[in-house]
């Protein structure tokens, strides 16, 4: 699988864990790993809707770096603590995706590792005629 690009951001964890932000294969689809609301090492936003457009921002900048965007996503996953924040995680979705329609999930967890975080996301992109991009 020589034809896969990872795209690594610096966060702690992608080295401690082993992992990649986000991975393209050959096929045009692109894979972002679970995003949470922590920007420069912080926890950003407190409530749901904010940690879920925080959350989503991430994987948009993963998204840049293989050259595509938010129009190119094709599926969603929303994981989240507390079903109460059902309504507030699915208002920021509509807000960001309401004219792509991704195909989506709402799961719910017990917890995160920290537990201050309420929303982590998971995106998956495509990209038509299955080439990877000038960027790297």
């Amino acid at each position: 699988m020589s034809d896969v690009r990872r795209v690594t951001t610096g966060a702690p964890w992608e080295e401690t864990f082993g992992y990649s932000r986000a991975v393209e294969l050959p096929n045009g689809l692109v894979l972002v790993s679970g995003c949470t609301s922590v920007v420069d090492g912080q926890i950003a936003g407190g409530d749901p809707y904010e940690q879920t457009v925080n959350s989503f921002n991430v994987a948009f900048e993963a998204l840049e770096q293989v050259g595509l965007g938010r129009d190119d996503v094709v599926r969603t996953r929303m994981y989240i603590t507390h079903a109460r924040d059902v309504d507030e995680v699915g208002r920021a979705h509509k807000e960001l995706f309401d004219a792509i329609r991704p195909a989506a999930s709402m799961i719910i967890v017990s917890g995160f590792v920290d537990p201050s975080l309420v929303v982590e996301v998971e995106v998956e992109a495509f990209r038509t005629g299955g080439e990877h991009g000038a960027s790297a």
